[in-house]
């Protein structure tokens, strides 16, 4: 008897949720944003609107006597950064040919499940390679934090030297603003002299100019992680909290998660520090955040007939964007990767 429509796609419901759960438990940078209140969900709309505090309101009067005249002058001090929404879809198919040479609702149903499975796996490593270094030639309409790529997030240039256009704001236009600059800091490939200070002083620095939270993720690169142990080798302290269901141990700055991941440590031409190393993101998620649309989020569609073919497919569509709220809360530590 032929397997239904309705029996793949009950099976495709099933099993969801467990793989949406392994994608992002299996990503550094969603594990966290997840974890951190990083993802919001939105209704919809053509375009994502966010309102940026990038400027001050009214201007102080001291009261010497008490009689002075106040002084009025005010700003509307909201900036929409505007962002468009990401879409992409991957099919999962199986064929009539496959269907009889596998036997059995079991089997067929285990096909499901595995093409299921590469399908996310996919979309986890280019979604993550994306949205870290920006290189991801499928995914292109998702933003990146990479400064190096057009609207990138994370420059590596000082606080006052930046010149991209994040959600179509200026950061040049925007620069003397606290908040609307990411922080940096140069390790200049002596991490092993400067590097824990200068980390320091990063959190320092983004933790400073908060809106709200504190650094509570950093991400670096294989070889940055491997100084940074290094470094620490003796005072380690591990995080042995509901992450460790993905697999990773975590260590731990300034109560900030510290993990490592592949993508990191590609080579970012800096014009004021030259090329080198992209070695870790200090991540804010009050800062930065995944927006999901709620009905899109890796969400799949009931198995259809293909027409003028022998096979039957199932989507697995996504909607959504990476934004900023708030730069300066975050950070780039360059140039860690040799101690």
């Amino acid at each position: 008897m032929a397997i239904s429509n309705d029996l793949l796609s009950s099976t495709l419901f099933s099993i969801r949720d467990g793989e949406v759960d392994e994608l992002f438990q299996k990503v550094a940078f969603l594990d966290n944003a997840k974890r951190f209140n990083g993802i919001e969900y939105e209704d919809g709309g053509i375009k994502i609107q966010r309102p940026l505090s990038i400027a001050e309101h009214s201007q102080i009067t001291n009261l010497p006597t008490g009689y002075e005249a106040v002084n009025l002058a005010v700003k509307d001090v909201l900036q929409p950064a505007i962002y468009e929404w990401a879409d992409f879809t991957a099919p999962i198919v199986i064929t009539k040919k496959e269907e009889l040479e596998n036997k059995g609702e079991k089997a067929i149903v285990k096909i499901v499940e595995a093409r299921m499975r590469s399908v996310m796996g996919m979309l986890r490593r280019e979604l993550n390679k994306q949205i870290l270094a920006g290189s991801s030639s499928i995914l292109t309409s998702v933003n990146t934090l990479n400064g190096n790529v057009s609207g990138g997030f994370f420059e590596a240039a000082a606080v006052g030297s930046q010149t991209n256009t994040v959600g179509g704001v200026s950061k040049t236009t925007y620069q003397s603003t606290t908040g609307w600059q990411n922080q940096f800091q140069d390790v200049a490939s002596k991490f092993g002299d400067d590097g824990i200070r200068l980390m320091q002083q990063l959190a320092i620095q983004a933790d400073t100019v908060t809106h709200m939270g504190q650094t509570q993720c950093v991400l670096m690169s294989e070889a940055c992680m491997a100084n940074y142990r290094r470094a620490l080798f003796a005072q380690e302290r591990y995080i042995n909290e509901k992450t460790l269901d993905g697999g990773r141990m975590q260590l731990a700055f300034g109560g900030a998660v510290v993990e490592q991941d592949l993508e990191l440590g590609f080579s970012y031409n800096s014009a004021a520090f030259g090329a080198a190393p992209l070695s870790g993101y200090f991540l804010n998620f009050d800062g930065v955040k995944i927006c999901m649309h709620k009905d899109a989020d890796f969400a799949v569609s009931p198995f259809e007939h293909i027409s003028g073919t022998t096979a039957r497919a199932a989507q697995l569509y996504v909607k959504m964007q990476l934004i900023a709220d708030h730069l300066g809360s975050c950070g780039i530590l360059f140039d860690g990767d040799t101690f």
